[in-house]
């Protein structure tokens, strides 16, 4: 079963030396984020991302969404950020807004899948963001199994994938609520998903200019 960490604001120096040392494994860290926990395994990591893929098996053909603490680390993942991307980072990051964008071709097709595209967003919770800024991305999928609902506790991931993570940190019940939205950054604007941002509220940040679909 896996370990579980208490996971304060600030986390320690030896939480994150524990998370790093986790991801540089390959192994599966569980962590809180602003609506479920998520499993989190290296962006970069192929082993890591093969043990993901047989917790999640219902998203053998669907990519792995990636949390970054801060907006300069796109420079790993993605190929450029266009004007409008950046402009709805400054709006909406930290927070439930993931925006599609066009990956490096070097990233694994767990990450970026056959379109070539990655689904990024930073979480708006500091002890996440923290631990993110030291061991690089994660992976930001639910971390619950298929069929059942997200997990909102370090005892709820505990039960339903516990024998497959290595490390939960137990950042308290979190919020739940709506997952994030999902906006395609391609030559036209399209949600994926709706979630927390409405598209009101893209359509206001962008401007009149922008059309979303």
């Amino acid at each position: 079963m896996a370990q579980i960490l208490p996971f304060p604001l600030p986390p320690s120096a030896q939480i994150i030396e524990q998370a790093l040392a986790c991801i540089q494994a390959g192994g599966v860290l569980a962590i809180p984020t602003d609506s479920y926990y998520a499993l989190a395994v290296g962006a970069f990591h192929p082993i890591g991302l093969k043990r993901l893929q047989a917790i999640k098996n219902d998203r053998v053909h669907k990519p792995f969404p990636v949390l970054v603490g801060d907006p300069i680390q796109l420079e790993k993942l993605v190929e450029d950020i266009p004007a409008i991307a950046q402009k709805l980072i400054q709006q909406f990051w930290p927070g439930l807004l993931t925006l599609v964008l066009k990956a490096k071709p070097e990233l694994s097709l767990a990450v970026k899948g056959e379109s070539g595209y990655i689904g990024i967003r930073q979480p708006h919770d500091l002890r996440v963001c923290k631990v993110l800024n030291q061991v690089g991305p994660l992976t930001g999928t639910s971390a619950n199994r298929s069929g059942q609902s997200p997990a909102q506790s370090a005892e709820e991931v505990s039960q339903q994938v516990g024998s497959q993570v290595d490390l939960i940190l137990d950042g308290g019940t979190t919020p739940g609520g709506q997952p994030s939205t999902v906006l395609e950054i391609k030559p036209e604007l399209r949600i994926l998903r709706q979630g927390a941002i409405s598209l009101s509220d893209i359509q206001l940040g962008l401007g009149e200019m922008v059309r979303v679909i």
